[in-house]
């Protein structure tokens, strides 16, 4: 199985390994924050004609449904 190429993972092995644990936790925190924003964005131009509360809703069912499937 051919991988992709990476020519920049060999520096971002070196930046996290430069990174003070806290720096590392809050870069976790920080994908974490863009993952949720990039899928309710994607959520909201899937589903426009939803409110705010249905879209919330729809939200947290389908993060619940992600978060089941991986146990």
């Amino acid at each position: 199985m051919d991988m992709k190429p990476r020519p920049n993972h060999a520096v971002y092995i070196r930046v996290l390994r430069n990174m003070t644990p806290e720096q590392r936790l809050q870069k976790a925190f920080e994908l974490s924050d863009l993952a949720r924003q990039l899928f309710l964005c994607g959520l909201r131009k899937r589903f426009p004609h939803l409110s705010a509360t249905e879209l919330d809703r729809l939200f947290r069912e389908r993060l619940d449904q992600c978060h089941n499937s991986n146990y």
